[in-house]
């Protein structure tokens, strides 16, 4: 029977190697010795590691996989693997199947061909990746080939983290720490662990396969660089939330169907307000498989849009003029034993756990603004941030009414009462009352308390949720770090944690702000209160080694001076490639597709002007038409090649700061140039002659 009509509960989790499968699997001891090494944090033992491996290899050879991979997030956003197989050649001519405890701890995949920021040569190629136990191992089918994937940490010869999940894991490790210490200053004897939750929402649009493959920018891109605006866009506002298109709908379900079956607890998806857009969410779970679950969910969208004829474009921005596409990286911390941190209950005034932590956040994420910005930055996030769909690149804090009247209770002297929200009546005696939420939500706002967890709206489509998780954790684990100090010192707790809670309400409050983040007037009232403001992806990433950004990560163990330098030079240097391959590919176009067609275009209206001015008729329309049209010819002609000298220049430039600035201030504007023209070309050549598909096409046809 196939996989899409067996019930979701025989589905879920089929392919992944997770505890109930563990525990049918191994022999009792081992179990339990997993077990401790998951709960206490402790590293693995190498037999129990064979015993596991053993285990893991008979099931996935049941599954039908003959290979095995270290499934790792190197820092090109993306995952790698390399494939091994089990088998293992005899004396006599045949094969064993195999998989021993050392190759499931431990691979060696090449560390130079990997950006490393400095940290490898190219002569040294060593690197390892270490298997991250607190994450499962899946089984995944690519096509006939499946193969059993070990997520996996990656680092140097030397040690240096290569990867994503690493600093993840560290922060990790520290918010457990400093978050337990103040958890046992504050009297809690019965939580062991304090634990990162994370639910990130991912949106998306979806193309015909047909145009995806006629236009070279989405194709080497991965977003239009040319395209006048359709006649129709979002304006009707008809597409959010709107009825599933029946091909839109069946990719869906097979979308689920498979990350159900690795373990992926896919739950929310809808139309998003962009046409041609969606979004798909899932059920939180801890930020280190949240993150891993993320990943598998954008190569699933990519993989099984394919079979549909469609494409996805996972781009920030692949569409000028209407929504892009974010990451909503919804945050929140938990104990071991199921206590939500950041859940205020029914009086959040007098809950001084909450209190505490939330004053947590609120300081982290005032006193590292830059480093959060930093977190979030890449080339498809510029053209989305403060483009009146998405935050603006200023980060702050959105509270709500009930919150916010406790954080000006705590500033005034202490906190005695609690707005509470009633009940909704609809006015229609066939509806029910609703109980209402004590406060409203914000979309504009870039880090938005929702009831009991934080959604970070900034973080872009394309990329992973490790960086931003890591640095949350971080932030939140040191500020954590200063009250267990005051707390642990304290003769008086009480007193000393009213004085905590009224001197982050007093020093942090113009980081709250509760109104519309998309107006002009708040990026104005922002400066104002000395919130940095941070367009330009360059400046942000140019910010992350910053002084205090280094001692901050090195004071929690996160990431060393040298892995901060490393990935700042590894994130510039990205910048740079991809402008670089966006400007060429736009040079490609314009002469090669474009200008072919305006010309013939304009062979076209010239012909038509003789044969009208033969048969002894005035052209004056037609030849006013030509002659703008050629103009237009002359500005693609002029603009295209200058282009083509900024990418030159561009290209002589070594220092890496210096190119990506270079590229910012003047490919940029060239491009800029290039693409105004190229679109009004659009709006006049004949349909018939046009090369590329256009916005209404693409966004409008299934």
């Amino acid at each position: 029977m196939s996989d899409c009509f067996l019930p979701t509960t025989e589905v879920f989790g089929s392919n992944v190697f997770n505890d109930s499968c563990m525990r049918e699997r191994l022999p009792k001891n081992i179990y339990k010795a997993f077990r401790r090494t998951i709960e206490n944090r402790e590293p693995l033992a190498h037999e129990v590691a064979d015993v596991i491996a053993n285990a893991m290899k008979d099931w996935a050879i049941e599954k039908g996989a003959t290979h095995f991979c270290h499934w790792f997030q190197p820092m090109t956003g993306l995952t790698a693997e390399k494939h091994d197989s089990f088998i293992s050649p005899t004396s006599e001519g045949k094969v064993l199947m195999e998989f021993s405890g050392k190759e499931l701890t431990k691979g060696e995949p090449d560390a130079s061909s990997f950006p490393s920021g400095g940290l490898r040569a190219t002569f040294e190629a060593r690197g390892y990746t270490a298997w991250d136990c607190t994450s499962p191992v899946f089984v995944k089918e690519d096509g006939k080939n499946i193969t059993l994937h070990i997520p996996s940490a990656f680092c140097s010869y030397n040690g240096d983290a290569l990867d994503k999940k690493t600093p993840l894991l560290r922060s990790m490790d520290s918010l457990d720490k400093q978050g337990m210490r103040v958890l046992r200053a504050l009297g809690n004897t019965t939580s062991n662990h304090v634990e990162a939750t994370l639910g990130p929402e991912q949106e998306y649009f979806l193309i015909d396969k047909e145009y995806f493959e006629k236009r070279l920018d989405l194709v080497l891109a991965k977003r239009t660089l040319f395209g006048a605006p359709s006649p129709r866009g979002q304006e009707m506002d008809d597409h959010y939330f709107g009825t599933l298109h029946e091909r839109v709908a069946s990719f869906m379900h097979e979308v689920n169907t498979e990350l159900w079956k690795l373990g992926v607890s896919a739950k929310t998806q809808h139309n998003e307000v962009s046409p041609a857009q969606y979004e798909i969410a899932p059920v939180f779970t801890t930020v280190n498989v949240a993150t891993d679950h993320n990943q598998l969910t954008m190569e699933v969208l990519e993989q099984v849009a394919l079979r549909h004829d469609f494409v996805c474009l996972l781009n920030e921005k692949p569409f000028a003029g209407v929504n892009g596409s974010g990451k909503h990286v919804n945050w929140s911390a938990c104990t071991d034993d199921g206590i939500n941190l950041l859940e205020p209950g029914t009086t959040p005034h007098d809950n001084m756990v909450f209190l505490l932590f939330l004053s947590a956040v609120i300081r982290g994420v005032d006193k590292y603004a830059k480093l959060m910005r930093a977190s979030v930055a890449n080339t498809g996030n510029e053209h989305r941030l403060g483009a009146n769909e998405a935050p603006p690149a200023i980060v702050s804090i959105f509270l709500g009414d009930q919150l916010m009247d406790i954080f000006e209770q705590l500033a005034n002297g202490g906190a005695k009462s609690s707005k509470q929200g009633g009940n909704l009546k609809l006015g229609a005696s066939t509806l029910p009352n609703l109980p209402k939420d004590c406060t409203d939500r914000n979309r504009t706002s870039p880090f938005a308390f929702t009831g009991n967890k934080f959604e970070f709206r900034m973080p872009g489509s394309t990329q992973s949720s490790a960086g931003p998780a890591y640095v949350i954790n971080t932030i939140v684990a040191d500020v954590l770090a200063e009250f267990a100090e005051e707390l642990e010192a304290s003769d008086d707790m009480e007193k000393t944690l009213e004085e905590i809670l009224a001197r982050v309400a007093k020093d942090h409050k113009h980081v709250i702000f509760n109104g519309d983040n998309y107006t002009d007037d708040w990026v104005k009232e922002a400066e104002k209160r000395g919130l940095p403001n941070m367009p330009s992806t360059v400046e942000a990433f140019k910010s992350i080694p910053d002084k205090e950004h280094v001692e901050l990560f090195e004071r929690q163990k996160v990431l060393t001076e040298r892995e901060l330098h490393a990935r700042t030079e590894i994130l510039l240097e990205a910048y740079g490639h991809e402008k670089a391959i966006e400007a060429k590919s736009m040079v490609n176009m314009a002469k090669r597709q474009i200008m072919p067609a305006a010309v013939e275009y304009a062979e076209r209206l010239a012909s038509s002007i003789n044969a009208v001015t033969s048969a002894g008729v005035t052209s004056t329309s037609q030849k006013k038409m030509l002659e703008k049209f050629c103009s237009l010819i002359d500005a693609l002609d002029d603009s295209t090649a200058k282009l083509e000298v900024a990418v030159a220049e561009a290209a002589q430039i070594e220092d890496i700061p210096e190119k990506a600035e270079y590229y910012r201030d003047k490919v940029v504007a060239a491009m800029t140039a290039v693409r105004s023209v190229a679109d009004e070309i659009e709006t006049v050549v004949d349909a018939k002659i046009w090369p590329l598909p256009t916005y209404a096409e693409m966004l409008f046809l299934k």
